[in-house]
């Protein structure tokens, strides 16, 4: 999947889903991927500081990065360290079909 086709589809479920983080100024949407290999958790949180991703794996925080740049790298680390995870085809197609 292309990068472009990655943003758009994040960017469309966190506007459909986002709930603020108590004072309107930050904004947050997750997706949880459930596998065989355990659980995904993918935070979007648009706030003040700029965008921010929180990526956890089975409920254990593996990076918090600003921007798309670092998302896209952050998870290629996330790939080789928990390989079959994360598959970015399926995660964007299923996010793309709740929106």
């Amino acid at each position: 999947m292309q990068r472009s086709e990655i943003e758009r589809i994040f960017e469309a479920y966190f506007e459909k889903y986002k709930k603020t983080e108590g004072d309107r100024t930050s904004w947050s949407a997750v997706w949880l991927e459930s596998t065989p290999n355990g659980v995904l958790e993918l935070n979007m949180t648009k706030c003040p500081k700029g965008q921010t991703f929180k990526l956890f794996v089975n409920k254990k925080k593996e990076a918090e990065v600003l921007g798309w740049d670092a998302f896209f790298e952050a998870m290629v680390e996330i790939s080789a360290n928990h390989p079959s995870l994360y598959d970015e085809d399926k995660v964007f197609s299923d996010m793309e079909f709740v929106i």
